[in-house]
């Protein structure tokens, strides 16, 4: 396989076709305009070694599935396919964070919630049983965030997991799950948790040219207890220190469904002079991130920069914008794997880490039935990022 996702060595399993929800839209078209350029490539290897492999599935303009959901004036909805899905190896996309699309209930209007998205995915699900495979992306997994059982209360992932695969799911794609331990409720069917490294990187890289990457000028730092895998990994690629926050909570207290943080205890060496990059899975309402970017400047860190794969900001911007005048952190790097609003899109600390192509590469290898891991292991990437960035360096220098 070439650096660019393309295949010239086998076909795919079945004709491809992408069912994206109208949450997940915006994204999908992204990740079409690559497949298209993936399909180009491959077909002009194969034209080139004059190969016998048939083209299944390579000689269509689109992959996008016509489709819609609608609803009925009770809030109830249907899914209705407009073209045939037999046989086929269907992708279906949705984005469970995305709150702007609206409808109406008996007039009224209201916001989709997750459960809403959820639901028309299985919609789409049991429109398309014909299809030869079933897959879904779920980039933001559903109630991923309700993933272990603590006392009489549901344990809502795992029985979503259990349902989609008693619909004739073949595999689920997430990124980043808060827990992918929760993959043990399927443990027979396949379940793929993909990682931004890379994407992180890349965008840190392009917007810090400068970026000295050694343990005496940045330094990796885990929030919570959560985030230390993802640190570690991110740190161990650098060949840089890391760093963690522990929230000390009061117990004996219950604030909003939790026990409420009373400190950040920081375990780690000195900051001084360094830029930390804080890593983790989620901003869901920042206030936990801000208070350790807080720390980090009152631990005398010369920049602070946060990267986390979904940007939720679900109290908004107010603080953010307020923190960011006062110089506790530089800017915050998030993907497009989830719904952001206008506006944060036009503030100055924001910046995007682009997941499309990649995406597209997921589907495009599944499609073909190979190894993902061997395929998209994002680890010789960032060397070699981290490498030409040094060289780079040492050349202006020089």
């Amino acid at each position: 396989m070439a650096n660019n996702y393309t295949f010239d060595d086998t076909i795919p399993l079945a004709p491809l076709k992408i069912a994206a929800l109208e949450s997940c839209h915006d994204l999908a078209q992204e990740v079409h305009k690559y497949i298209l350029k993936f399909r180009k490539n491959d077909t002009k290897a194969l034209k080139k070694k004059n190969s016998s492999l048939a083209y299944r599935g390579y000689d269509c303009d689109s992959y996008l599935l016509n489709f819609q959901c609608s609803r009925f004036g009770s809030g109830e909805a249907k899914c209705v396919l407009n073209e045939s899905v037999r046989g086929t190896d269907l992708f279906a996309m949705v984005d469970i964070t995305n709150f702007s699309l609206t409808y109406k209930v008996c007039g009224h209007l209201n916001h989709m919630s997750p459960d809403d998205h959820y639901q028309d995915l299985k919609r789409l699900i049991c429109a398309a049983s014909p299809a030869r495979r079933i897959n879904v992306i779920m980039p933001f997994l559903y109630e991923g965030r309700q993933h272990k059982r603590s006392g009489r209360e549901s344990l809502d992932c795992a029985q979503a997991l259990e349902e989609l695969v008693s619909y004739g799911v073949s595999n689920i794609i997430t990124f980043d799950a808060h827990d992918p331990r929760v993959q043990n409720a399927i443990p027979l069917h396949g379940f793929d948790n993909f990682t931004p490294p890379y994407q992180f990187i890349k965008a840190l890289l392009r917007k810090e040219e400068d970026l000295q990457i050694d343990k005496d000028h940045l330094m990796i730092i885990s929030p919570d207890e959560g985030a230390m895998n993802r640190a570690s990994y991110f740190a161990n690629n650098l060949g840089v220190d890391m760093g963690m926050f522990y929230k000390r909570r009061d117990y004996s207290v219950i604030v909003n469904g939790k026990n409420p943080i009373v400190a950040h205890e920081f375990l780690g060496g000195d900051l001084r002079g360094k830029t930390a990059i804080i890593v983790d899975d989620m901003i869901s309402s920042g206030e936990s991130m801000l208070d350790t970017a807080k720390e980090l400047k009152e631990r005398h860190a010369t920049n602070v920069i946060v990267c986390c794969t979904f940007g939720l900001f679900t109290d908004g911007f107010e603080k953010f914008d307020e923190f960011y005048e006062k110089g506790y952190f530089d800017y915050v790097i998030t993907t497009n794997l989830n719904y952001r609003t206008p506006q944060l899109l036009q503030k100055p600390w924001y910046i995007e880490a682009n997941m499309s192509k990649f995406l597209a590469a997921i589907i495009n290898s599944l499609n073909h039935n190979v190894s993902l891991e061997t395929v998209l292991s994002p680890t010789e990437k960032i060397q070699k990022l981290v490498k030409k960035h040094r060289e780079h360096q040492m050349n202006s220098h020089s």
